[in-house]
C-alpha cells in the first residue's frame, strides 16, 4: 500500500518514493534568520503582467499565474524542498494498487468566504478539468481521473484510468488547487488559501491580505502582498534596487553582480529543470530526417552556452528533459558533446549540406536567440547555411512555437518524469513540440507510471531518456538555474526547484523584518 501521509513506517513511504509529515518539510537553515515575525507589506515583481491573468486555477500559463493562485487557494497535497509530496488539504492518501486513491481532509479548514471545506468541493474542482467547456492546462492528465467521488463529508475516492504512483505529486500542481464547489466567478477569489483576494485589476496588480482564519497555525506572516508584473529584466531588477519592490524573478546572470553588490540586497539560486530546447519537426522536411537531427545535437557547445549566455548559473543537459538532480537521472548514458567531425558526416548524409534553413529564435525562449547564433557558427564550418529568423516576444508562443520546422521552445520545471513525458513526448500530447511518435515510449510511459517499485521505476524512466536523447526531435544543451533577487529584510526563503520564488509558493512562508 502507498500512504504519503499516515504515521506508517518511514520505511515503507521511502520505498514508494514519496515523503511524509504534517507540513512542508523545510532545508536545513531555513529559519536560522530568527523567528518569524507576524506584519509587513511587501511588493513582488513577477515576469508579466496582461489582460490574460487569471483567478481561475485550472488556466494558469505562466509564473504570475502560479504566484496569485497559491496566495488564494490551497491543494490536496504540496511540494517540499526535495519535490516529495507533503500533505496539504488532505489529512490522508492511500491506495494500495495506485489506481484507487483513498482521501480524507482535514477538518476545520474554511473558504474565504466562511464556508466549510467538504469532499463536494475537491470532487468539483477536480472534475471540472475534464470539461472542454474549462479549457484546463490540466485537461489531459485529468484523463487519467475515471471517477472521484465523495463517500463521506471528508472523504473521497479517486479512481484512475490505469495506475499511477505519482497522483499526489500531481495534485501538487497549482491547476488542481481546490475551490468552492460551482465557482464560475472569477473576478475576485474564494479558497482556503493564506491570502484573501482584496483586488484583482489583469494586466496591473494582484493585491493580497492576510487570511486571519487560515487553516495552517501562525500563518501567513506578512499582512499585505502587492503581486505586478515587470517584462523587461533591467526594470525589474532596477525596481528591486531602488526598493520600489523588495522579491523579484528571473534574474538574468548578467545582473547578478547588480544585486549582489548591494549590501540591502540577495540572491537566491535555484537548480532546476527549466530548459530551453531547440525544436525540430519530426512530421516535416528536411528536419524530420534523423541524420539532420543527429547534426543539429551535436552542434551544440554546452559548456559555452552555459559560460557564455548564463554565467555558469546552468547544468549541463544531454538532449533529453530529465536533469542531473532528479533521482531518476540516467548517469551512465554518454554525455553528448560538440563534435564537428560527427556533424559534419551526418549533414552529408542528409544531403542538406549548402541548403540554406530557416531557425526561428525569440527573447520569449530564454537564450534561444544566442543559442541559434552559436549554432549558425558551428554550423558554417561543416557546411550547414542557417538563417537567425529572430522574432519579438509578444505573440511568439501563439503565432511561431511548434509552427515552424526549425526553432525554440522553453519548458518549466514538472515534478516528476512523468509529468515532463506525458505532457511533451508521448506521442499524442498537444505540447509534443516535435510531433515525434514512438509507440514503445508510449508503453514504456505507462508501464512506469503504474510500477511502484523504485528500482523498476528508474530502468524504465532510464530506457526512455536514452530514446528521447537518440531519437526525438528535441535538443536540450543545458537546465537553466532560476535566480531571484530579494530585500535582505524579507526572511524565510528557500529553494524549491519546482520554479522561482519558492516554487510560486513564497507568500506562505515569507516575513518581514524591516
Amino acid at each position: 500500500m502507498t500512504d504519503i501521509l499516515s504515521p506508517l513506517s518511514r520505511r515503507g513511504l521511502m520505498g514508494a518514493g514519496l515523503g511524509m509529515g504534517a507540513g512542508l518539510l523545510l532545508p536545513d537553515g531555513a529559519l536560522a534568520a530568527g523567528r518569524p515575525r507576524r506584519g509587513g507589506r511587501i511588493r513582488a515583481a513577477s515576469l508579466s503582467s496582461s489582460t490574460a491573468d487569471t483567478l481561475d486555477p485550472a488556466k494558469g500559463a505562466l509564473s504570475t499565474d502560479y504566484i496569485r493562485h497559491y496566495m488564494f487557494y490551497s491543494g490536496l497535497t504540496q511540494l517540499d524542498s526535495q519535490l516529495n509530496a507533503q500533505p496539504d488539504l488532505a489529512e490522508r492518501i492511500e491506495s494500495a494498487d495506485q489506481i484507487i486513491w483513498h482521501i480524507r481532509l482535514r477538518k476545520g479548514v474554511t473558504f474565504h468566504d466562511g464556508a466549510s471545506l467538504t469532499a463536494q468541493d475537491v470532487v468539483w474542482s477536480l472534475l471540472r478539468h475534464k470539461n472542454p467547456a474549462t479549457a484546463s492546462k490540466m485537461a489531459q492528465i485529468a484523463e487519467q481521473f475515471a471517477q472521484i467521488r465523495a463517500t463521506g463529508k471528508q472523504d473521497l475516492v479517486i479512481r484512475l484510468t490505469g495506475p499511477n504512483a505519482d497522483l499526489p505529486a500531481i495534485l501538487a500542481q497549482s491547476h488542481f488547487l481546490i475551490l468552492r464547489a460551482g465557482t464560475n466567478d472569477f473576478r475576485t477569489a474564494n479558497g482556503t488559501g493564506p491570502y484573501l483576494c482584496a483586488q484583482f485589476r489583469p494586466g496591473v496588480r494582484t493585491l493580497a491580505r492576510r487570511n486571519p482564519n487560515f487553516w495552517k497555525p501562525g500563518k501567513p506572516y506578512l499582512d499585505e502582498i502587492e503581486l505586478i508584473g515587470i517584462p523587461d529584466e533591467t526594470s525589474r531588477v532596477n525596481a528591486l534596487l531602488s526598493g520600489d519592490v523588495h522579491l523579484v524573478i528571473a534574474v538574468n546572470p548578467r545582473s547578478t553582480k547588480r544585486i549582489m553588490a548591494s549590501a540591502g540586497h540577495a540572491l537566491m539560486e535555484t537548480q532546476s529543470g527549466l530548459h530551453t530546447n531547440l525544436i525540430m519537426r519530426q512530421d516535416r522536411l528536411p528536419t524530420g530526417n534523423p541524420h539532420f537531427v543527429a547534426t543539429m545535437k551535436y552542434l551544440f557547445d554546452r559548456p559555452l552556452i552555459k559560460r557564455a549566455l548564463y554565467r555558469g548559473y546552468a547544468t549541463i543537459g544531454n538532449d533529453h528533459p530529465i536533469p542531473p538532480f532528479h533521482p531518476y537521472y540516467r548517469a551512465d548514458l554518454p554525455q553528448r558533446a560538440l563534435d564537428l567531425d560527427k556533424a559534419r558526416w551526418h549533414l552529408q548524409r542528409s544531403g542538406l549540406d549548402g541548403v540554406r534553413l530557416p531557425v526561428y529564435a525569440s527573447p520569449a525562449a530564454d537564450g534561444s536567440v544566442d543559442m541559434a547564433s552559436i549554432l549558425q557558427e558551428y554550423g558554417s564550418r561543416i557546411g550547414l547555411k542557417l538563417a537567425v529568423n529572430r522574432v519579438p516576444a509578444d505573440g511568439y508562443w501563439s503565432t511561431h512555437w511548434m509552427k515552424h520546422p526549425l526553432g525554440f521552445g522553453n519548458t518549466n520545471p514538472r515534478p516528476t518524469a512523468d509529468l515532463l513525458f506525458s505532457l511533451f513526448y508521448k506521442s499524442d500530447a498537444a505540447w509534443n513540440e516535435s510531433g515525434w511518435k514512438n509507440p514503445r515510449f508510449d508503453r514504456l510511459l505507462l508501464e512506469a507510471r503504474g510500477e511502484a517499485d523504485q528500482a523498476k521505476r528508474k530502468q524504465l524512466y532510464g530506457e526512455m531518456q536514452a530514446m528521447v536523447r537518440d531519437h526525438c526531435g528535441v535538443g536540450i544543451p543545458v537546465f537553466i538555474n532560476l535566480i531571484d533577487g530579494y530585500d535582505r529584510r524579507l526572511k524565510g526563503m528557500f529553494p524549491v526547484a519546482m520554479g522561482g520564488m519558492m516554487g510560486y509558493r513564497f507568500a506562505e512562508h515569507v516575513w518581514w523584518e524591516g
